[in-house]
């Protein structure tokens, strides 16, 4: 794989490619792995990421190929106005319609993030419902602030957890739960999960160039987002 293969959109000021799942961002502590940062300075020098996504999310992700174009963008996040949508699939059946989960999210020295109504920084979350299984469902989540993990802490205080997020309360799933008379093949060790990473990916990115334009670019689905989404529409339908 190199950076070329991932991009979606390129123009003078920008790159937008589709980040693979289990990559970093930015270089590791111990820089055993390469990242997205280190692939896009291979592909020019002095390419900034204009955001992050976790390691193990995929999807939509923005970098800027000049210091104006890193501050064009930045600026417009910081006023809220570049747009981000993301796709997640959580346990049990919900019915979302854009609902707001507001909800101050503090991060721990660890990392990971908790609802504080003390001490958490304010945090808004639009969530809507796309598509219902009997055990699952297929959200729209716009993440209106950008705290760290917010969308997968939000997500689980409305009891709606991120499938195979076991950091956040998600479970892994397996085709046994959803699928009738299932028999495991005899060559399985063990069950293996649908999906085995949690299933969050950014779908969508809206802002605006230097000159004005709106740049609107959508990431499509990795190929186990498309599996797991499958497996759901062939056995867990309603």
């Amino acid at each position: 794989m190199t950076f070329k293969d991932l991009i979606l959109l390129e123009n003078s000021n920008y790159i937008i490619i589709n980040k693979p799942t289990g990559i970093s961002s930015l270089q590791e502590r111990f820089g055993m792995h390469v990242s997205i940062q280190d692939l896009s300075k291979s592909y020019l020098p002095i390419a900034q990421l204009g955001h992050r996504l976790d390691k193990m999310t995929s999807g939509v992700l923005v970098v800027a190929k000049n210091p104006e174009a890193y501050r064009n963008f930045h600026l417009q996040l910081q006023n809220r106005e570049v747009i981000k949508k993301y796709h997640a699939i959580v346990h049990g059946t919900h019915k979302f319609d854009r609902d707001p989960i507001d909800l101050p999210i503090k991060v721990s020295s660890s990392g990971k993030a908790k609802i504080d109504f003390k001490m958490g920084k304010q945090s808004l979350t639009i969530v809507k419902s796309i598509e219902n299984f009997r055990h699952f469902t297929l959200l729209e989540c716009l993440p209106i602030t950008g705290r760290l993990h917010q969308i997968r802490i939000h997500l689980a205080n409305q009891g709606a957890n991120l499938v195979s997020d076991t950091s956040y309360g998600g479970k892994f799933p397996f085709l046994s739960q959803i699928k009738k008379n299932y028999k495991r093949s005899t060559k399985e060790k063990e069950p293996i999960p649908m999906i085995s990473r949690f299933a969050l990916h950014a779908y969508s990115i809206s802002f605006s160039n230097i000159d004005g334009e709106e740049l609107i670019v959508n990431a499509p689905y990795p190929k186990d987002f498309v599996v797991f989404l499958k497996q759901l529409r062939k056995y867990d339908q309603i």
